[in-house]
């Protein structure tokens, strides 16, 4: 299967079902998926690939070895659509398949758990900001990527889960098998960690003080 191509209609024809299909929330596209719709597949990858992308390269740190993995989980989720139980939202069930193929990808080339290199890039510039205001945003990157690079793989990986994955306390605790407290724990101590972190980082730079 390939992912990301379907064979196109010609001009002013219209595909049935495509716009609902394109619409469908993502249980239904599981389901569809299960049937083997390969329109599903799509819809579902386009929805979803730059996120999981980004987690698994913040696990990996390795851009052609988050591709390989990316490809893995999708294709996972081809052959298993079926196995979605509900349990959890899409999105946390496809994280919990990122997190397990990035560990056993990164186990096998042995390489650290060692996430967000330059090519991830959080930090994104409104191209309308003044030049101050952007080489300070970029600044700001620069130090937040040290920083989440210096903090514990556990730490890093809270951190990514509730700031860039938008997942609530249950649905961590539910994605890393471990209890809410743990979580709230590891998120406390991951939040101060970094802030000190930063703070640090952000003293002994005074040129990027000074643009304030």
């Amino acid at each position: 299967m390939t992912i990301g191509s379907t064979h196109m209609a010609s001009p002013g024809v219209a595909v049935a079902g495509t716009s609902r299909t394109t619409a469908a929330p993502d249980e239904a596209l599981l389901a569809e998926i299960a049937g083997g719709s390969r329109l599903a597949m799509r819809t579902l990858y386009l929805r979803h690939e730059r996120r999981v992308f980004r987690f698994i390269m913040r696990m990996v740190g390795d851009r052609c070895l988050a591709e390989e993995v990316l490809s893995e989980v999708f294709f996972e989720v081809w052959k298993k659509a079926d196995h979605f139980q509900g349990r959890s939202s899409v999105s946390t069930w496809l994280l919990g398949i990122a997190r397990h193929k990035a560990l056993t990808a990164a186990a096998a080339k042995s390489r650290p758990f060692e996430p967000l290199d330059g090519a991830a890039a959080m930090n994104v510039v409104d191209p309308a900001a003044d030049p101050d205001e952007a080489m300070l945003d970029r600044e700001r990157g620069v130090i937040l990527r040290r920083c989440l690079k210096a903090l514990s793989s556990e730490h890093r990986e809270i951190i990514d889960l509730v700031y860039y994955q938008d997942k609530t306390i249950r649905q961590i605790a539910d994605l890393l098998a471990i209890p809410e407290n743990t979580v709230k724990t590891r998120m406390f101590y991951a939040r101060k960690r970094l802030a000190a972190l930063v703070e640090a980082a952000s003293d002994a730079r005074p040129e990027t003080a000074s643009l304030h």
